[in-house]
Protein backbone atom coordinates (compact mmCIF):
# COMPACT_ATOMS: atom_id res chain seq x y z
CA UNK A 1 0.00 0.00 0.00
CA UNK A 2 2.90 2.32 0.87
CA UNK A 3 5.05 1.76 -1.97
CA UNK A 4 1.80 2.10 -4.24
CA UNK A 5 0.61 5.57 -2.76
CA UNK A 6 4.29 7.19 -3.14
CA UNK A 7 4.56 6.03 -6.77
CA UNK A 8 1.06 7.75 -7.27
CA UNK A 9 2.63 10.46 -5.28
CA UNK A 10 5.34 10.93 -8.20
CA UNK A 11 3.10 10.13 -10.98
CA UNK A 12 0.71 13.64 -9.58
CA UNK A 13 4.02 15.24 -8.72
CA UNK A 14 5.18 14.96 -12.46
CA UNK A 15 1.83 15.77 -13.80
CA UNK A 16 2.17 19.36 -11.93
CA UNK A 17 5.64 19.95 -13.31
CA UNK A 18 4.26 19.45 -16.57
CA UNK A 19 1.66 21.66 -16.03
CA UNK A 20 3.68 25.35 -15.17
CA UNK A 21 6.58 24.32 -16.61
CA UNK A 22 5.45 26.35 -19.84
CA UNK A 23 4.36 29.81 -17.94
CA UNK A 24 7.92 31.34 -17.36
CA UNK A 25 9.46 30.79 -21.06
CA UNK A 26 6.63 32.48 -23.34
CA UNK A 27 8.82 35.20 -24.33
CA UNK A 28 11.83 32.68 -25.31
CA UNK A 29 9.09 30.43 -27.13
CA UNK A 30 7.84 33.26 -29.20
CA UNK A 31 10.94 34.67 -30.33
CA UNK A 32 12.29 31.18 -31.17
CA UNK A 33 9.22 29.93 -32.75
CA UNK A 34 8.43 33.71 -34.67
CA UNK A 35 4.95 35.05 -32.95
CA UNK A 36 4.11 37.17 -30.51
CA UNK A 37 4.57 36.46 -26.95
CA UNK A 38 0.45 37.25 -26.45
CA UNK A 39 0.02 35.05 -28.97
CA UNK A 40 2.97 32.41 -27.35
CA UNK A 41 0.82 32.15 -24.00
CA UNK A 42 -2.31 30.81 -25.96
CA UNK A 43 0.24 27.22 -25.73
CA UNK A 44 -1.70 26.83 -21.92
CA UNK A 45 -5.22 26.93 -23.77
CA UNK A 46 -3.70 24.15 -25.93
CA UNK A 47 -2.47 22.59 -23.23
CA UNK A 48 -5.60 22.94 -20.69
CA UNK A 49 -8.38 22.73 -22.75
CA UNK A 50 -8.07 19.25 -24.18
CA UNK A 51 -7.38 18.67 -20.53
CA UNK A 52 -10.41 19.61 -19.70
CA UNK A 53 -12.31 18.23 -22.56
CA UNK A 54 -10.97 14.84 -21.58
CA UNK A 55 -12.23 14.64 -18.08
CA UNK A 56 -15.83 13.12 -18.22
CA UNK A 57 -14.25 10.69 -20.78
CA UNK A 58 -11.54 9.75 -18.74
CA UNK A 59 -13.77 9.83 -15.40
CA UNK A 60 -16.35 7.46 -16.94
CA UNK A 61 -13.07 5.07 -17.99
CA UNK A 62 -11.24 4.54 -15.21
CA UNK A 63 -14.66 3.73 -13.37
CA UNK A 64 -15.16 0.91 -16.51
CA UNK A 65 -11.18 -0.69 -16.62
CA UNK A 66 -8.08 -0.83 -14.71
CA UNK A 67 -7.69 2.55 -13.43
CA UNK A 68 -3.31 2.13 -12.77
CA UNK A 69 -3.20 0.92 -16.56
CA UNK A 70 -5.33 3.94 -17.67
CA UNK A 71 -3.17 6.18 -15.57
CA UNK A 72 0.45 5.21 -17.02
CA UNK A 73 -1.11 5.06 -20.63
CA UNK A 74 -1.61 8.82 -20.00
CA UNK A 75 1.67 9.39 -18.46
CA UNK A 76 3.35 7.69 -21.50
CA UNK A 77 1.18 10.27 -24.26
CA UNK A 78 1.86 13.27 -21.87
CA UNK A 79 5.62 12.22 -21.59
CA UNK A 80 6.12 11.88 -25.65
CA UNK A 81 4.62 14.52 -26.66
CA UNK A 82 6.73 16.96 -24.25
CA UNK A 83 9.56 15.54 -26.09
CA UNK A 84 8.80 15.68 -29.59
CA UNK A 85 7.79 19.67 -28.83
CA UNK A 86 11.60 20.00 -27.50
CA UNK A 87 12.23 19.68 -31.33
CA UNK A 88 9.54 21.24 -32.94
CA UNK A 89 10.11 24.28 -35.19
CA UNK A 90 6.97 25.69 -35.67
CA UNK A 91 4.41 27.78 -33.36
CA UNK A 92 1.27 24.87 -35.09
CA UNK A 93 3.51 22.04 -34.71
CA UNK A 94 4.09 23.16 -30.84
CA UNK A 95 0.55 23.72 -30.72
CA UNK A 96 -0.23 20.47 -31.61
CA UNK A 97 2.47 18.71 -29.07
CA UNK A 98 0.64 20.63 -26.14
CA UNK A 99 -2.89 19.70 -27.45
CA UNK A 100 -1.68 15.66 -26.83
CA UNK A 101 -0.04 16.80 -24.07
CA UNK A 102 -3.18 17.94 -22.24
CA UNK A 103 -4.38 14.69 -23.42
CA UNK A 104 -2.35 12.90 -21.57
CA UNK A 105 -2.22 14.81 -18.18
CA UNK A 106 -6.04 14.55 -18.30
CA UNK A 107 -5.73 11.30 -16.90
CA UNK A 108 -3.22 11.53 -14.16
CA UNK A 109 -4.70 13.65 -11.19
CA UNK A 110 -7.96 12.91 -11.04
CA UNK A 111 -7.16 8.54 -11.49
CA UNK A 112 -4.59 9.14 -8.86
CA UNK A 113 -7.49 10.49 -6.44
CA UNK A 114 -10.06 7.82 -7.51
CA UNK A 115 -7.16 4.96 -7.06
CA UNK A 116 -6.16 6.23 -3.81
CA UNK A 117 -10.20 6.24 -2.89
CA UNK A 118 -10.07 2.43 -4.20
CA UNK A 119 -7.16 1.77 -1.88
CA UNK A 120 -7.39 3.48 1.13
CA UNK A 121 -9.81 2.80 4.09
CA UNK A 122 -12.29 6.69 4.99
CA UNK A 123 -10.45 6.89 8.32
CA UNK A 124 -6.73 7.25 6.29
CA UNK A 125 -8.32 8.94 3.17
CA UNK A 126 -7.78 12.32 3.97
CA UNK A 127 -4.19 11.61 4.96
CA UNK A 128 -3.15 10.12 1.42
CA UNK A 129 -4.69 12.66 -0.78
CA UNK A 130 -3.18 15.64 1.61
CA UNK A 131 -0.14 13.47 0.02
CA UNK A 132 -0.98 13.42 -2.90
CA UNK A 133 -2.09 17.52 -2.54
CA UNK A 134 1.56 17.66 -1.26
CA UNK A 135 3.12 16.36 -4.36
CA UNK A 136 1.49 18.62 -6.66
CA UNK A 137 2.07 21.79 -5.24
CA UNK A 138 5.85 21.14 -4.58
CA UNK A 139 5.46 19.81 -8.56
CA UNK A 140 3.96 23.54 -9.44
CA UNK A 141 6.49 25.28 -7.11
CA UNK A 142 9.51 23.12 -9.17
CA UNK A 143 7.68 23.21 -12.42
CA UNK A 144 7.95 26.77 -12.40
CA UNK A 145 11.01 27.75 -11.09
CA UNK A 146 13.31 24.72 -12.92
CA UNK A 147 11.72 25.96 -15.77
CA UNK A 148 13.19 29.47 -15.47
CA UNK A 149 16.57 28.44 -14.70
CA UNK A 150 16.27 25.75 -17.26
CA UNK A 151 15.69 28.08 -19.57
CA UNK A 152 18.20 30.54 -18.58
CA UNK A 153 21.29 28.52 -18.55
CA UNK A 154 20.50 25.90 -21.57
CA UNK A 155 17.77 27.19 -23.94
CA UNK A 156 13.33 26.53 -23.57
CA UNK A 157 14.22 23.33 -25.70
CA UNK A 158 15.99 22.06 -22.81
CA UNK A 159 13.12 22.39 -20.30
CA UNK A 160 11.01 20.46 -22.66
CA UNK A 161 13.93 17.29 -22.11
CA UNK A 162 13.90 17.95 -18.78
CA UNK A 163 10.50 17.37 -18.22
CA UNK A 164 10.45 14.65 -20.49
CA UNK A 165 13.12 12.25 -18.92
CA UNK A 166 11.20 12.87 -15.02
CA UNK A 167 7.92 11.57 -16.81
CA UNK A 168 9.66 8.61 -18.52
CA UNK A 169 11.84 7.89 -15.11
CA UNK A 170 8.16 8.27 -13.20
CA UNK A 171 6.31 5.94 -16.22
CA UNK A 172 9.30 3.17 -15.21
CA UNK A 173 9.08 3.63 -11.53
CA UNK A 174 5.04 2.55 -12.29
CA UNK A 175 5.17 -0.01 -14.80
CA UNK A 176 7.34 -1.91 -12.20
CA UNK A 177 5.78 -0.63 -8.79
CA UNK A 178 2.17 -1.10 -10.01
CA UNK A 179 1.76 -4.30 -11.38
CA UNK A 180 -1.65 -5.66 -10.31
CA UNK A 181 -2.93 -2.51 -8.61
CA UNK A 182 -6.33 -1.93 -9.85
CA UNK A 183 -9.51 -3.89 -10.50
CA UNK A 184 -10.34 -4.73 -14.50
CA UNK A 185 -13.36 -2.59 -13.95
CA UNK A 186 -17.33 -3.57 -15.09
CA UNK A 187 -16.37 -2.92 -18.69
CA UNK A 188 -18.23 -0.92 -21.14
CA UNK A 189 -21.96 0.78 -19.95
CA UNK A 190 -23.09 4.19 -20.49
CA UNK A 191 -26.08 4.25 -18.48
CA UNK A 192 -24.79 4.42 -15.25
CA UNK A 193 -22.78 7.70 -16.76
CA UNK A 194 -25.89 9.23 -17.49
CA UNK A 195 -27.81 8.60 -14.80
CA UNK A 196 -24.61 9.96 -12.56
CA UNK A 197 -25.00 13.39 -14.92
CA UNK A 198 -28.61 13.77 -14.22
CA UNK A 199 -28.02 13.66 -10.62
CA UNK A 200 -25.68 15.64 -10.39
CA UNK A 201 -27.01 18.66 -12.51
CA UNK A 202 -30.42 18.22 -10.68
CA UNK A 203 -28.86 19.88 -7.78
CA UNK A 204 -29.04 23.46 -7.29
CA UNK A 205 -25.68 23.77 -6.31
CA UNK A 206 -24.08 22.22 -8.93
CA UNK A 207 -24.22 25.62 -11.07
CA UNK A 208 -22.48 27.31 -8.03
CA UNK A 209 -19.75 24.84 -7.70
CA UNK A 210 -19.00 24.50 -11.42
CA UNK A 211 -19.27 28.55 -12.30
CA UNK A 212 -16.88 29.11 -9.34
CA UNK A 213 -14.22 27.12 -10.28
CA UNK A 214 -14.37 28.18 -13.83
CA UNK A 215 -14.32 31.61 -13.03
CA UNK A 216 -11.08 30.80 -10.97
CA UNK A 217 -9.33 29.36 -13.80
CA UNK A 218 -9.90 31.76 -16.12
CA UNK A 219 -9.08 35.28 -14.37
CA UNK A 220 -6.60 33.51 -11.97
CA UNK A 221 -4.76 31.02 -13.81
CA UNK A 222 -5.36 32.64 -16.71
CA UNK A 223 -3.03 35.50 -16.31
CA UNK A 224 -0.28 32.51 -15.41
CA UNK A 225 0.81 32.64 -19.05
CA UNK A 226 1.08 36.35 -19.29
CA UNK A 227 3.10 36.91 -16.56
CA UNK A 228 6.50 36.55 -18.11
CA UNK A 229 5.35 39.05 -20.68
CA UNK A 230 4.30 41.44 -18.69
CA UNK A 231 8.07 40.92 -16.59
CA UNK A 232 9.41 41.01 -20.13
CA UNK A 233 7.98 44.70 -21.04
CA UNK A 234 9.12 46.49 -17.98
CA UNK A 235 12.62 44.86 -18.73
CA UNK A 236 13.30 42.11 -16.58
CA UNK A 237 14.25 39.58 -19.37
CA UNK A 238 15.33 36.57 -17.23
CA UNK A 239 13.03 33.39 -18.05
CA UNK A 240 14.22 32.76 -13.80
CA UNK A 241 11.91 35.48 -12.38
CA UNK A 242 8.52 34.97 -13.59
CA UNK A 243 9.17 31.42 -12.49
CA UNK A 244 10.29 32.48 -8.97
CA UNK A 245 7.09 34.62 -8.67
CA UNK A 246 4.78 31.72 -10.19
CA UNK A 247 6.79 29.39 -7.44
CA UNK A 248 5.41 31.60 -5.07
CA UNK A 249 1.64 30.62 -5.55
CA UNK A 250 2.77 26.98 -4.88
CA UNK A 251 4.30 28.33 -1.23
CA UNK A 252 0.83 29.53 -0.36
CA UNK A 253 -0.49 26.10 -1.25
CA UNK A 254 1.79 24.56 1.30
CA UNK A 255 0.96 26.97 3.91
CA UNK A 256 -3.01 26.27 3.55
CA UNK A 257 -2.20 22.52 3.35
CA UNK A 258 -0.39 23.02 6.97
CA UNK A 259 -2.82 24.99 8.31
CA UNK A 260 -6.16 23.91 6.66
CA UNK A 261 -7.45 22.74 10.06
CA UNK A 262 -6.50 25.71 12.06
CA UNK A 263 -8.40 28.10 9.41
CA UNK A 264 -11.33 25.77 9.50
CA UNK A 265 -11.62 25.60 13.43
CA UNK A 266 -10.96 29.37 13.16
CA UNK A 267 -13.09 30.77 10.05
CA UNK A 268 -15.55 27.86 9.14
CA UNK A 269 -16.53 27.21 5.64
CA UNK A 270 -18.31 30.61 4.77
CA UNK A 271 -15.79 33.14 5.77
CA UNK A 272 -12.84 30.91 4.41
CA UNK A 273 -14.98 31.10 1.17
CA UNK A 274 -15.18 34.82 1.27
CA UNK A 275 -12.04 35.82 2.71
CA UNK A 276 -10.10 33.63 -0.11
CA UNK A 277 -11.89 35.13 -2.98
CA UNK A 278 -11.46 38.82 -1.58
CA UNK A 279 -7.71 38.28 -1.26
CA UNK A 280 -7.68 36.39 -4.23
CA UNK A 281 -9.08 39.18 -6.21
CA UNK A 282 -6.87 41.77 -4.31
CA UNK A 283 -4.00 40.18 -5.22
CA UNK A 284 -4.53 40.12 -9.04
CA UNK A 285 -5.48 43.62 -8.68
CA UNK A 286 -2.30 44.25 -7.32
CA UNK A 287 -0.41 42.87 -10.21
CA UNK A 288 -1.38 45.53 -12.46
CA UNK A 289 0.47 47.99 -10.26
CA UNK A 290 3.95 46.62 -11.73
CA UNK A 291 5.38 46.18 -8.47
CA UNK A 292 9.54 44.96 -8.53
CA UNK A 293 9.18 41.29 -8.63
CA UNK A 294 10.32 40.54 -5.10
CA UNK A 295 7.25 42.00 -3.62
CA UNK A 296 5.32 40.07 -6.34
CA UNK A 297 6.89 36.47 -5.09
CA UNK A 298 4.95 37.34 -1.39
CA UNK A 299 2.24 38.74 -3.18
CA UNK A 300 1.85 34.95 -5.21
CA UNK A 301 2.12 33.12 -1.83
CA UNK A 302 -0.49 35.15 -0.44
CA UNK A 303 -2.44 34.51 -3.80
CA UNK A 304 -1.86 30.75 -3.32
CA UNK A 305 -3.24 30.40 0.44
CA UNK A 306 -6.36 33.08 -0.75
CA UNK A 307 -6.96 29.80 -3.63
CA UNK A 308 -7.04 27.03 -1.79
CA UNK A 309 -9.48 28.49 1.09
CA UNK A 310 -12.17 29.04 -1.73
CA UNK A 311 -11.41 26.01 -4.05
CA UNK A 312 -11.02 23.16 -1.44
CA UNK A 313 -14.12 24.11 -0.37
CA UNK A 314 -15.46 24.39 -3.15
CA UNK A 315 -13.97 21.02 -3.56
CA UNK A 316 -16.01 19.68 -0.85
CA UNK A 317 -18.95 20.69 -2.05
CA UNK A 318 -18.89 19.49 -5.61
CA UNK A 319 -18.16 15.81 -4.16
CA UNK A 320 -21.61 16.06 -2.23
CA UNK A 321 -23.63 17.19 -5.10
CA UNK A 322 -24.01 13.34 -6.09
CA UNK A 323 -22.52 11.25 -3.61
CA UNK A 324 -23.60 8.15 -5.65
CA UNK A 325 -22.27 9.63 -8.89
CA UNK A 326 -19.12 11.22 -6.86
CA UNK A 327 -16.50 10.28 -9.79
CA UNK A 328 -18.39 12.35 -12.31
CA UNK A 329 -18.41 15.20 -10.27
CA UNK A 330 -15.36 15.12 -9.39
CA UNK A 331 -14.37 15.27 -13.06
CA UNK A 332 -16.90 17.46 -14.07
CA UNK A 333 -15.46 19.70 -11.23
CA UNK A 334 -12.35 19.28 -12.79
CA UNK A 335 -13.74 20.07 -16.61
CA UNK A 336 -15.22 23.06 -15.53
CA UNK A 337 -11.84 24.22 -13.82
CA UNK A 338 -9.41 23.05 -16.66
CA UNK A 339 -12.25 24.91 -19.38
CA UNK A 340 -11.67 28.23 -17.18
CA UNK A 341 -7.86 27.89 -17.56
CA UNK A 342 -8.29 27.38 -21.01
CA UNK A 343 -10.10 29.96 -21.93
CA UNK A 344 -8.35 32.63 -19.19
CA UNK A 345 -5.15 33.48 -21.93
CA UNK A 346 -7.65 34.08 -25.08
CA UNK A 347 -9.91 36.46 -22.69
CA UNK A 348 -6.69 38.18 -20.87
CA UNK A 349 -4.78 38.85 -24.31
CA UNK A 350 -8.33 40.08 -25.31
CA UNK A 351 -8.82 42.58 -22.72
CA UNK A 352 -4.99 43.36 -22.58
CA UNK A 353 -5.73 44.06 -26.65
CA UNK A 354 -9.20 46.22 -25.61
CA UNK A 355 -8.68 48.23 -22.52
CA UNK A 356 -4.88 47.29 -21.66
CA UNK A 357 -3.23 45.23 -19.29
CA UNK A 358 -3.51 47.52 -16.06
CA UNK A 359 -7.36 47.66 -16.84
CA UNK A 360 -7.96 44.46 -17.77
CA UNK A 361 -5.96 42.92 -14.93
CA UNK A 362 -7.94 45.75 -12.33
CA UNK A 363 -11.30 44.58 -13.54
CA UNK A 364 -10.72 40.57 -13.32
CA UNK A 365 -9.53 40.94 -9.47
CA UNK A 366 -12.64 42.75 -9.43
CA UNK A 367 -14.60 39.77 -10.76
CA UNK A 368 -12.58 37.61 -8.62
CA UNK A 369 -14.07 39.19 -5.74
CA UNK A 370 -17.54 39.43 -6.81
CA UNK A 371 -17.11 35.74 -7.70
CA UNK A 372 -15.77 34.85 -3.86
CA UNK A 373 -18.73 36.51 -2.41
CA UNK A 374 -21.62 34.74 -4.41
CA UNK A 375 -19.99 31.31 -3.59
CA UNK A 376 -19.70 31.86 0.11
CA UNK A 377 -23.75 32.88 -0.27
CA UNK A 378 -25.25 30.42 -1.55
CA UNK A 379 -22.65 27.35 -0.72
CA UNK A 380 -23.99 26.56 2.93
CA UNK A 381 -25.14 23.46 4.72
CA UNK A 382 -28.82 22.72 5.32
CA UNK A 383 -28.08 23.22 9.26
CA UNK A 384 -26.83 26.85 8.35
CA UNK A 385 -29.69 27.78 6.10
Amino acid sequence: MSRTLTIISFVVFASALFGRSVDPIVPQLAQTLRTDAATAALLTTAFALPFAIIQPLLGALADMFNKARLMLMCLTLLATATIAGAFVESFPLMIATRVVAGLGAGGLTPIAFAIVGDLVPVAGRQVAMGRLLFAIMTGNLLGATLSGVISDLLGWRAVFIAMALVGFSVLTLGIVGMRGIGSKGGGFDLKPLRDGYRAIFANPLAKICFGAVFVEGALMYGLFPHLAALFHDMGETRASIPGLVIGGFAIGGVIYSVRVGWLLKTLGETSMMRIGGIVMGLCIAFIALRAPWGVDVGVFALLGLSFYMLHAVIQVYASELAPAARGSAMALHSFFFFLGQAAGPAIYKFGFDWIGSTTAITAAGALLVINGLITAHYLRRPAAV
